[in-house]
């Protein structure tokens, strides 16, 4: 295994890092001695240690091999239409509702302005 992982572990090609609220993630792409190249995608978060009173970065890293990319790609595709479409459907349900709910008013239930 040692051996594996020293042929990935080689030179970084390029790095982009995404801020997303309370998230990082880096996207590095790295090259190995044989010049094939692979993807680590690292989470990283803040986080605070209540013992000793300190901040630090807790980290999640995914490593995505050249032979996985496109599956990971179309997996990743996928997942994320869908929740675009469970959102919109979703949406579409709550406007539904608001319209049948606020359209269903009998002005009779309502009473008069004049005192009686």
């Amino acid at each position: 295994m040692e051996g594996k992982e020293n042929e990935y572990r080689q030179e970084e090609v390029f790095s982009k890092a995404v801020r997303a609220g309370k998230r990082t993630y880096f996207f590095d792409v790295k090259a190995t001695r044989a010049e094939d190249y692979y993807l680590t995608i690292t989470e990283s978060k803040r986080r605070f240690n209540n013992d000793n009173q300190k901040f630090y970065f807790e980290k999640h890293k995914l490593f995505l091999y050249k032979e996985d990319f496109q599956k990971f790609s179309d997996g990743l595709e996928e997942a994320i239409s869908k929740i675009k479409e469970l959102k919109s459907e979703q949406g579409e349900e709550i406007v539904e509702k608001v319209a049948t709910e606020f359209s269903d008013v009998n002005f009779d239930d309502l009473g008069s302005d004049k005192a009686e």
